[in-house]
């Protein structure tokens, strides 16, 4: 240190400032403007970027808050399409179960009433026959009896027995 002490010079150091002091203004005037205009425009696009940024956050997060409620009504639609199938199918069952019994009804009271219409005219035929049949033998009947003159005289007196006078 006293090797610099003992050999410093004056005007030496004089013309080491008047060299960095113009270094600096040369530095000022040319260097650091376009060195600190870069650098702040790039702190300018670093902030950018991270508005732009939280903006895309903010964004996303509406845009998931979005699809959650129209997921949320998606699946609330579903619901109620479903509850109204449902119910339509149950509707269409009940109704055709209804027009089913009633068509089952009705075929039996035709079928009822078709058996009675059967059944009457099953019952005259044999009215018919059986009237037929009883005029058959009586008829025989008379006639063996009629055939024969006692036969005849104890019908007569038979009768005139059974018949009361008052």
């Amino acid at each position: 240190m006293e090797k610099l002490i003992n050999d410093f010079s004056f005007g030496l150091f004089i013309w080491q400032v008047v060299i960095f002091v113009g270094l600096i203004f040369l530095l000022k005037k040319f260097a650091w403007k376009p060195i600190l205009d870069a650098v702040n425009d790039r702190e300018e696009g670093i902030k950018n970027a991270l508005l732009s940024a939280e903006n895309a956050k903010k964004e996303m997060q509406n845009l998931q808050a979005s699809n959650e409620r129209i997921l949320q009504e998606a699946r609330l639609e579903r619901d109620t399409l479903l509850k109204e199938a449902r119910e339509i199918k149950e509707k269409m069952i009940a109704d055709a179960k209804e027009e089913a019994q009633t068509q089952g009804l009705r075929m039996i009271e035709q079928a009822k009433a078709s058996i009675e219409s059967e059944k009457n005219a099953a019952m005259a035929e044999l009215k018919s026959h059986v009237s037929s049949l009883s005029l058959d033998i009586a008829e025989k009947l008379l006639k063996d009896e009629l055939s024969n003159k006692d036969a005849q005289m104890k019908l007569v007196e038979k009768m005139l027995g059974d018949v009361k006078l008052n």
